[in-house]
């Protein structure tokens, strides 16, 4: 979990309009979106850097398996689905307008192309405004932020489901957004969680806490064989060959 400096006294601190480099993003900066961009894009070697609620949070350096070897199964996942979805989009680490107080960076992330009904859109600059149908993150245990501040960041934008992979812990969180708060949505008898929002995309999360990628696949699989999958992306073709220029 990121360290957050005390806070400032007032709302924002802004750079001096006689200051020639915007000064370093520091955790714990409490800024505009305006001026986190602008101290974001003058500083290119930084990796990640998110705006939530106003606040600057900047992660700690990537763990290679408490986070980056998950993250990769984690897109692999979803890669996958959206493979065997054509319309759909997947991402990682995408800064995400999410509104005048936070920009976060997902590590993972499925939406549906504003152009095909979606949620969201690219906006001229190439960010993603607006969110995603699906984010996901790797945290390390149920004390991380994404568990806390960066999940009431998206319950507030709206963005319908949430999945947060607990490394420490062995752990999945998928949750879905009913009544502007998040539940946690519930597996089957089998263990296997299934979206609600894009059918077929299943996960045996018992599997995937054991890194078990050919038993997360062969789950995937069985998804993408079903009735309601094959519907969907039925749908997405027509919506792709509607908004087609003539």
């Amino acid at each position: 979990m990121p360290v957050l400096a005390p806070p400032h006294s007032e709302r924002y601190r802004e750079a001096s309009p006689e200051a020639g480099s915007p000064p370093p993003l520091e955790a714990g900066d409490h800024l505009s979106v305006e001026e986190f961009r602008r101290r974001y894009t003058a500083m290119p070697h930084t990796k990640k850097a998110e705006l939530l609620h106003g606040v600057v949070y900047m992660p700690s350096p990537v763990s290679l398996r408490r986070h980056s070897l998950p993250h990769a199964d984690l897109i692999i996942w979803l890669g996958v689905y959206r493979i065997a979805t054509p319309g759909l989009e997947s991402g990682d680490n995408a800064t995400t307008r999410l509104g005048p107080e936070s920009e976060p960076q997902p590590d993972a992330l499925l939406f549906i192309p504003g152009a095909l009904g979606g949620r969201s859109r690219e906006a001229p600059d190439d960010y993603l405004e607006g969110g995603p149908e699906l984010v996901a993150e790797v945290a390390s245990s149920s004390v991380s932020y994404d568990l806390h501040v960066k999940k009431a960041v998206y319950a507030e934008a709206g963005i319908p489901e949430y999945l947060v992979w607990r490394v420490g812990d062995q752990a999945v969180d998928w949750f879905v957004l009913q009544d502007g708060r998040y539940a946690p949505l519930a597996p089957g008898e089998d263990g296997v969680l299934r979206s609600t929002v894009f059918p077929g995309l299943w996960l045996d999360p018992a599997a995937l806490t054991a890194r078990d990628m050919a038993r997360v696949l062969a789950v995937l699989h069985h998804g993408l064989a079903t009735p309601e999958h094959t519907r969907f992306q039925e749908h997405l073709t027509a919506a792709t060959g509607a908004s087609d220029p003539p």
